[in-house]
């Protein structure tokens, strides 16, 4: 069964509001959508509702996205939709999970939020690391009253979101509590090293190294320009 969604929309643009809700009435399961054309409305109804995924442009007047998204002590799952593909890494910053750059396509837009839903999902049934036993090749996560083993080498990324991180693996995803740093401390560090602050990655999986992403199994890591000596280091001795 599908997750019901919360939506809100922060665009100046009419144009551009009235696109993404025309595209929101074509997807399944949207249980209400709240259209704002500026962040200071959008933020006075965020101190007293909640939403579930914020749809959020970035040059506005007045208040920028960033400076809205800054302000949120508790911001829902967010999805920058822009004309300006420079934002990409502040996004990542505020732990934005996904980005769509205008003209937006609908094929790609559906495509954000099948991904959305599936991290509210995974934050219903988020696990904790146990670290009572483990090695160098796997740890067990708690799922409830179960113990499930994680082999480190079926491992691609972690990416953090605030106090939670997602694992990454071929065939599926493990929402961790606990932030990006927190994960430094379990995962091996001889295989698994920080490229970005939200994101971490397994050496052995890197495909393609470009000047500030690394390509791994179809996902484009971004990195940070002070991980990125370390990193070269550490892809030329593996």
């Amino acid at each position: 069964m599908e997750t019901a969604l919360n939506i809100v929309v922060v665009d100046d643009e009419p144009l551009a509001r009235e696109v993404l809700e025309g595209y929101l009435k074509r997807i399944a399961g949207i249980q209400s959508v709240h259209l704002f054309p500026n962040a200071k409305e959008a933020l006075l109804y965020l101190e007293k509702q909640t939403a579930g995924l914020l749809l959020l442009d970035i040059e506005m007047p007045e208040m920028t996205g960033i400076e809205f998204l800054k302000r949120l002590p508790d911001p829902p799952l967010t999805i920058f939709t822009t004309a300006y593909r420079n934002y990409a890494f502040d996004g990542y910053e505020l732990g934005v999970i996904d980005f769509l750059l205008k003209p937006i396509a609908f094929d790609r837009f559906e495509l954000a939020i099948t991904r959305a839903r599936e991290l509210l999902d995974l934050k219903e049934h988020s696990q904790l690391p146990d670290t009572s036993e483990h090695n160098n090749d796997f740890i067990f996560v708690k799922s409830g009253v179960q113990r499930i083993k994680l082999q480190f080498s079926e491992v691609t990324h972690i990416q953090g979101l605030k106090d939670y991180a997602v694992i990454y693996t071929p065939a599926k995803k493990i929402l961790l509590k606990g932030s990006v740093k927190a994960m430094l401390g379990i995962f091996p560090s001889n295989r698994f090293i920080r490229v970005h602050k939200s994101f971490i990655v397994n050496l052995q999986k890197v495909n393609q190294l470009e000047r500030n992403y690394i390509l791994l199994n179809g996902h484009h890591i971004p990195v940070g320009r002070s991980f990125r000596e370390d990193l070269e280091k550490l892809i030329q001795t593996h």
